[in-house]
């Protein structure tokens, strides 16, 4: 490689706010090689072709830059490397995630040298988070919007996942809400079956969540799946918007550039971004794959009002360390600049999670549950009491449960943590 190719090669920092910084886990037996590979390739173009065209103009203003010596990458088989990505390939505005994603995650995955390549993480110059909108709500106002500022968020997922005609649906939703939910999220199964098509569903049950809402001078965010390609995915948010339905599901298929597409209309609807699958692109095992860290950063600028942010002790359980990381990104108020995100905390939640989760993790979250909620002992308004109970417990110093029957039953189902 020529010796002015490496002059812009290799640098111990660079301005932050002319670069996208991408930090890496790579393995490869010629870790240099691999680095390389991605400064090289995902910028100007073949990692071992050069050309004339190369002038130094270019080289400076176009070639990533390897935050690192590159001895220090000599004999190494893995390990972290970050690798910085000029703002000058991108249309800022325009390309958006979509652009940069292909830029940080593409053509490497090609290349034999680059045995495993994880996107650990990305900061972002200020000047591209500027075209973004972040939450239209936030968590700020949802909470008082859903009389919740002292305790978590409550969280109902409609079981069965599909199947339901309206009127059984309705009824579910209704029995939630009257036990106390905050938020009701339709299953990403349930689109826009033949047995419970979805305009006609969600009039019937919008107004039956609104009505039993309005009973106990609260509002209940009522979230229908809205998964579809476009233009249909686009024309169900319209039809929401105009029917004053508070919120929407959109599942992480639908694509990760789908979100910002929907926010930039600025429609008074909360958006729920829901992670179903993402492990394909997120599990530590893959080969390749994108942390959910960077997912998280990329669907808080997007505009998620909430989202499934992951699970504590669960039947998928995070870690600790990760579930902090995650809501620390997601609630920060200094570091992105944006209104707060809800985490919703499901898959295993239930009422005997309730000490563990806040004691863990503060009540700036949402617990959602849809098994142990309509699987309770005495049904669907038993559950929803039972989680209501259960945050009315964690305020006490000493727990007197004796006048709290549902929530018994639900501990006596499910059992106690408290760790």
């Amino acid at each position: 490689m020529e010796k002015k190719f490496d002059n812009f090669l290799f640098n111990a920092s660079v301005d932050k706010s002319r670069y996208f910084i991408a930090k890496y886990y790579l393995k490869s037996n010629d870790m240099l090689k691999a680095a390389e590979g991605i400064a090289i390739g995902q910028s100007i173009g073949n990692p071992n072709v050069r050309l004339d065209s190369e002038t130094a103009e270019l080289l400076e203003n176009h070639l990533s830059v390897i935050l690192d010596h590159p001895e220090n990458l000599k004999n190494r088989k893995e390990g972290e490397v970050k690798i910085a990505f000029p703002i000058k390939n991108f249309d800022l505005e325009r390309d958006g995630i979509t652009q940069l994603t292909c830029a940080l995650m593409g053509g490497q995955m090609d290349i034999e040298v680059i045995l495993g390549c994880r996107l650990i993480d990305v900061e972002f110059p200020e000047i591209f988070l500027k075209n973004f909108k972040g939450p239209k709500i936030g968590m700020d106002e949802i909470k008082k919007r859903t009389n919740c500022e002292n305790r978590p968020l409550l969280g109902g997922i409609v079981k069965p996942k599909t199947g339901l005609d309206i009127s059984t649906l309705k009824e579910v939703c209704a029995k939630m809400v009257r036990g106390g939910v905050d938020f009701i999220k339709e299953d990403e199964i349930l689109g826009n079956p033949s047995c419970c098509p979805f305009e006609e569903r969600v009039k019937i049950v919008n107004d039956v969540v609104q009505n039993e809402a309005a009973k106990l001078s609260k509002e209940v965010f009522y979230a229908p799946c809205v998964n579809s390609d476009l233009p249909y995915l686009l024309h169900r948010i319209e039809f929401l918007v105009k029917n004053n339905v508070k919120a929407y599901h959109l599942n992480i298929w639908s694509g990760l550039q789908m979100y910002k597409y929907l926010r930039s209309y600025d429609f008074d609807i909360a958006m729920h971004y829901q992670k179903s699958g993402d492990r394909v692109l997120t599990d530590k095992n893959n080969a390749y794959s994108i942390s959910w860290t960077v997912l998280l950063k990329f669907a808080r600028i997007s505009g998620a009002d909430f989202i499934h942010a992951g699970m504590w002790g669960g039947y998928l359980s995070d870690t600790k360390n990760d579930l902090s990381e995650w809501m620390s990104i997601l609630t920060s108020t200094h570091d992105l600049g944006f209104k707060k995100t809800v985490p919703s905390l499901s898959c295993g939640s239930h009422p005997g999670l309730v000490d563990s989760t806040v004691k863990n993790f503060g009540k700036e979250v949402m617990m959602s549950l849809g098994g142990s909620l309509h699987g309770h002992p005495k049904g669907t308004i038993a559950g929803a009491k039972a989680m209501r109970q259960a945050f009315d417990l964690n305020k006490q110093e000493k727990k007197d449960t004796s006048e709290f029957k549902e929530y018994n039953e639900a501990v006596e189902k499910w059992g106690y943590v408290n760790d």
